[in-house]
This record gives C-alpha cells, sequence and structure tokens, in this order.
C-alpha cells in the first residue's frame, strides 16, 4: 500500500515514515509543504494520503487544502488527516463531498501505533476513522441546534458516536457490553429518527449520518 506523508515537523515526519514502513506501507513520499504535498499526489497517485493540515507556506490549512483540492482532480482519494487540536471546520469540510475513505485524528493518536496503523488501513480501504473528541463536538454542537438529534436517546447518541468514528455493529457491542441485536435495534431507531435510510454498508452509513448532522452549515 502506498502512502503520501505530509508533515513539516521532522521528527514527527520521520517517525511516522519509520512507523508505517514497520508495518509493511510503502512511503511513496514523505513531504514538509504545500506544494510538494500537491505535486506529490498528482503526480505520485498514492493508496492513500496522511496529510497534516496546517502546513508551510501559509502553516494555516494548507495540508487540508491540497488533500481537497487533489480529491476533487482525483474523486475518492483516501485523505487521513492529522491535527492538533480539534477543529470542526476543517472535519466538516473534508467530509462533506461524502466520497472516499476519509479519517480526522488528533496527534496524539499517532503515539500508539496500532490504532494509528489500523486508521490508515481503514481509510485506504474507503472506511472512516474519526477522532472520538471530533465526533463528541460535531454530536453535541448539532443536538443543541437540531431537534431531530435531540430526539435521540442518551444510549442513541452513544451509539452513533461510535458508528460515526467507523465502527461495525459488533464493535460497538463489544464496546458497550450488549448483543448485536441490541445495537441493530438501536442503529433502526437512530436512522429512522433521523430520516435516513438504513444501510449496510458501514462507510456509508457513517458518511451519512455525519452528512446529515453538517447540513445546514
Amino acid at each position: 500500500m502506498r502512502v503520501v506523508l505530509a508533515e513539516d515537523l521532522f521528527l514527527l515526519r520521520d517517525g511516522l515514515v519509520r512507523m508505517l514502513e514497520a508495518y509493511g506501507f510503502e512511503i511513496a513520499a514523505a513531504v514538509e509543504s504545500g506544494p510538494e504535498l500537491t505535486r506529490a499526489l498528482a503526480e505520485l497517485e498514492p493508496d492513500v494520503a496522511v496529510v497534516d493540515v496546517r502546513l508551510p507556506p501559509t502553516h494555516t490549512d494548507e495540508g487540508l487544502q491540497c488533500a481537497l483540492h487533489a480529491r476533487r482532480e482525483r474523486p475518492g482519494l483516501p485523505v487521513l488527516v492529522l491535527s492538533q487540536h480539534v477543529e470542526q471546520l476543517y472535519a466538516r469540510e473534508l467530509l462533506a463531498d461524502g466520497t472516499g475513505g476519509v479519517g480526522y485524528l488528533l496527534k496524539d493518536r499517532v503515539f500508539d501505533a496500532e490504532q494509528f496503523v489500523d486508521a490508515v488501513r481503514r481509510v485506504a480501504a474507503g472506511g472512516t476513522a474519526m477522532d472520538p473528541q471530533v465526533i463528541q463536538q460535531l454530536l453535541s454542537r448539532r443536538a443543541a441546534a437540531d431537534r431531530p438529534l435531540g430526539n435521540l436517546t442518551p444510549r442513541e447518541l452513544e451509539v452513533l458516536e461510535l458508528m460515526a468514528q467507523g465502527r461495525s455493529n459488533a464493535a460497538i457491542a463489544a464496546q458497550l457490553v450488549v448483543t448485536e441485536r441490541a445495537i441493530a435495534k438501536h442503529t433502526s431507531n437512530i436512522f429512522t429518527k433521523l430520516g435516513l435510510e438504513v444501510s449496510d454498508d458501514d462507510n456509508r452509513r457513517v458518511l451519512a449520518v455525519l452528512a446529515y448532522l453538517d447540513r445546514d452549515r
């Protein structure tokens, strides 16, 4: 699996390269600026891009904007964004087109090698890997302003948060120590209350929920 990595801090970039290579990834390019990232994504056509939000020369949202541009040129390009803090605008913008694998992790998560590598693989396969803190902020912000979401029970909100992280019903059941049948019932209730069609496709399900949370913004 070929990866383009963009991170301006040398030590972190070098550490990520070594970690990914240790788990069998091929690093097609490891760059430190927005222009370099744009060229690498256009020329190398990687299986997944792992991108820091803030890159030179602007140190604002250069990395994210390069990734979004690459996804417009190559729809569905899997992108895993890394950020120092939860920035809801960036999360919403990344999820807006609803195509291809997407992820948003806080940089603290990269220190857990297995969790980080699992996120990269999930995104590369077309899935979703969202940091729990990002999901909690998106959900809590929408809950205050959106009546249908406010109609969900505390348990349904908990299930929805785990769904939005890209977890399967089986994984959610294990996390909450209940049966898969109970989770299936909660899931059905969630989609009914939100006016969304039930889907067996985990990625489409998560993206539909997130798109719903992000609508009218």
